[in-house]
């Protein structure tokens, strides 16, 4: 599709949402990064990958990877509160035994590091990771952690330092204190951290299209008009 008609595509959307839902999704998609991604890896309690879910998306993180060779991932809607319906998920099922190894290797090809997170000291905090490349944030299984695969293939490690008798954090508590900081960091950075244009009016299509009933239709008339169909 060209981008004119890209162009005549989104304005007949826009026209149909309200000036203060357009407004919000201007504030929302400007602050949408790919810069940050995180992975979960066989997580067994879906509340707890349903939690990281709204986390991420509230924190402006367009990914959300979940790798399901042992169990498969349904999100929790009371947990997860809508949030699936705003990110981009990405699911790693299909090659039992592989898909980590599948997830890192697609990650690798966009330009992430991989960062995997560990309850042990060493490696870096939230605070001191290096953020000038695209860094890929893995958690593991709330009871075996991360698999020998990802541990092997990391690129550095990450751990929350903690000073009690309890060894690690709910998953999710983990991934709001690790994004949080993160982000923090990026945005008082020099970094280029947003998305490009291009990325951010294909996502402000895709989001039009949830929101307005029967925005098939109503895209299929306007080919019709515009003689392409």
């Amino acid at each position: 599709m060209n981008t004119e008609l890209e162009k005549a595509l989104r304005n007949t959307l826009e026209g149909l949402i309200t000036p203060n839902k357009k407004n919000h999704i201007d504030r929302v998609i400007e602050n949408r990064t790919r810069h940050l991604t995180v992975v979960l890896e066989d997580i067994h309690k879906p509340h707890n990958a349903s939690a990281v879910l709204r986390t991420i998306e509230c924190f402006g993180l367009q990914d959300y990877h979940i790798i399901e060779s042992k169990k498969q991932y349904r999100i929790s809607p009371h947990v997860a509160k809508g949030a699936g319906k705003w990110v981009d998920i990405h699911r790693y099922n299909h090659l039992k035994g592989e898909d980590t190894q599948t997830c890192i290797n697609q990650l690798r090809d966009k330009g992430y590091v991989i960062c995997v997170t560990s309850p042990k000291p060493g490696g870096f905090t939230p605070e001191d990771v290096p953020l000038q490349k695209k860094l890929a944030v893995f958690f593991g299984n709330e009871l075996r952690g991360l698999s020998e695969t990802a541990l092997k293939e990391a690129d550095m490690h990450l751990h929350i330092p903690m000073w009690g008798f309890t060894e690690s954090l709910n998953v999710s508590v983990s991934a709001s204190l690790i994004f949080h900081t993160l982000l923090s960091r990026l945005q008082k950075s020099s970094i280029n951290w947003r998305m490009s244009e291009e990325e951010r009016n294909r996502l402000r299509m895709e989001w039009y299209r949830k929101i307005i009933t029967r925005s098939e239709t109503i895209e299929r008339e306007l080919l019709k008009q515009l003689k392409i169909l």
